[in-house]
């Protein structure tokens, strides 16, 4: 019986090992699709969040949030931010009142019980441009804006991702990979869609938002608006909205290092004074 299990335990390691012989053969690779030669990877994007040490810059949030309420916000919620978070940007009270205000907000008539809206108050969410995922999908070719809330966090490439998107629709027509290969007809957006290499399948029902400098005017002591720039600034303010928080978080966290160092050099000194005059 012994010999028996040895010969099965023997057997179970020399497939192991023969599955990862084959493994490791060069087998011919399979052909690649469409999607992965004209699929790009997030361009590089620099904001003064980043890093362990990095702080939001107040003024591009601002214009962040000015990029989305005029052009993103036609299509897409922010359904987990409230109008009275925009005071962490650095605006007073009296502009808090008066940014809700300028939205109107899902109400019920207390006359007549039915829907009706009324201007925003501080406390409220910022309101779904739709009043449900039906009229949405009809909206936009069947397709679901997402909510941007969390959308830096729930999409790979976070920020860098956001801002290519935006600054990446081409003309399928005149597009040209790396390899100078012109995108195949299968591969071309149908009614309704648009090309974008830095999107997962390359077409999307989203058209551009952002199509030329000055969309959005800034106000004095500003960048110029260029597609990049709002790009960039709605970006860093999506960032914002995922983790409002992220100033506090890391500081916090670099105010526990420093606990535990100087814990760990306190107790390291207590250890040294309290066997310094024991023999060994």
């Amino acid at each position: 019986m012994v010999r028996f299990f040895g010969i099965i335990v023997g057997l179970g390691f020399v497939s192991a090992l023969i599955f990862s012989i084959i493994g490791s053969l060069p087998f011919e690779a399979a052909e690649r699709t469409a999607v992965e030669d004209f699929h790009q990877k997030p361009r590089t994007l620099a904001l003064a969040s980043d890093g362990a040490f990095g702080k939001f810059d107040r003024k591009q949030l601002q214009r962040g949030l000015q990029v989305y309420n005029e052009v993103c916000s036609a299509c897409h919620s922010l359904r987990l931010v409230s109008f009275r978070d925009i005071a962490a940007l650095g605006y007073n009270e009296g502009q808090v009142k008066s940014f809700a205000a300028a939205h109107e907000v899902p109400s019920i008539d207390p006359d007549t019980g039915e829907p009706a809206t009324r201007p925003g108050l501080p406390k409220d969410a910022f309101p779904s441009p739709y009043p449900n995922e039906t009229a949405a999908r009809a909206a936009n070719n069947n397709a679901l804006p997402p909510d941007l809330s969390l959308i830096t966090k729930a999409r790979e490439g976070g920020a860098p991702y956001v801002y290519s998107l935006l600054t990446g629709f081409r003309n399928p027509e005149t597009y040209r990979n790396e390899k100078g290969e012109a995108l195949p007809a299968d591969s071309k957006p149908g009614t309704g869609l648009h090309f974008n290499p830095w999107f997962a399948n390359l077409n999307l029902a989203m058209a551009p938002p952002l199509t030329s400098e000055g969309q959005v005017t800034y106000g004095p002591g500003n960048p110029k608006p260029t597609v990049d720039q709002m790009a960039k600034d709605v970006s860093a303010f999506l960032v914002w909205t995922a983790e409002p928080k992220l100033e506090n978080r890391r500081a916090v966290g670099w105010g526990a290092l420093g606990f535990l160092l100087i814990f760990t050099v306190l107790t390291y000194l207590s250890y040294r004074q309290i066997w310094a005059d024991k023999k060994h």
